[in-house]
């Protein structure tokens, strides 16, 4: 059953592939459809990106003034001369900056995500303009060529008319050039 559905799948694809390679136009068309979507999918990706790496940044901040708070703790402990909570203060504030820090670095890894998403559309972009353009390319030639197929056939027609023409006349003035000289022997031999 499973052969029977892949054989049918390819059949499917290589008459999809055919009637594509018979009209060009189709595959630009599909193609640009599938740009247009890989682009706003990749704007939907550098969005959310975004909104991550401002959430990174609240966070980051948040941690920051954190830090700071038990800055003030550790001094204010060591100079209240208050070692047991001046020591477990300390512990608390190194903890924070390795937080802050991992914030960091996947803030920045998330800047980096940003970067190559705005690469990818760029690229995404460009590449649907190439195919813009060769579509219209397509399209102009295709036009071009129904017209001078249009012309060819048209011309043709009227050189079969006329060669079909110039036949007929040919038959009737030799015909007519017939009867004429009928006509003559006849007169000549009374």
């Amino acid at each position: 059953m499973v052969g029977l559905f892949d054989d049918f799948n390819r059949f499917l694809e290589n008459r999809l592939e055919e009637f594509l390679r018979n009209n060009p136009h189709l595959e630009f068309e599909a193609l640009l459809e599938q740009l247009r979507e890989q682009e706003e999918d990749t704007l939907k990706l550098i969005a959310d990106l975004q909104l991550q790496e401002k959430r990174a940044q609240d966070e980051i901040l948040a941690t920051a003034q954190e830090i700071q708070r038990w800055h003030v703790r550790v001094e204010k402990a060591k100079a209240a001369n208050r070692l047991d909570l001046a020591q477990p203060a300390q512990e608390r504030e190194a903890a924070l900056l390795r937080e802050g820090n991992q914030r960091w670095g996947h803030m920045q890894g998330l800047k980096e995500r940003i970067t190559q998403a705005k690469e990818l559309l760029r690229q995404i972009q460009q590449r649907r303009q190439e195919v813009q353009t060769k579509a219209t390319e397509a399209q102009t030639n295709r036009a071009n060529y129904q017209t001078q197929q249009l012309w060819e056939t048209d011309g043709w027609n009227r050189r079969a008319r006329s060669q079909g023409a110039d036949d007929l006349e040919a038959t009737f003035q030799r015909w007519e050039t017939q009867e004429e000289l009928d006509q003559l022997k006849r007169n000549m031999g009374r």
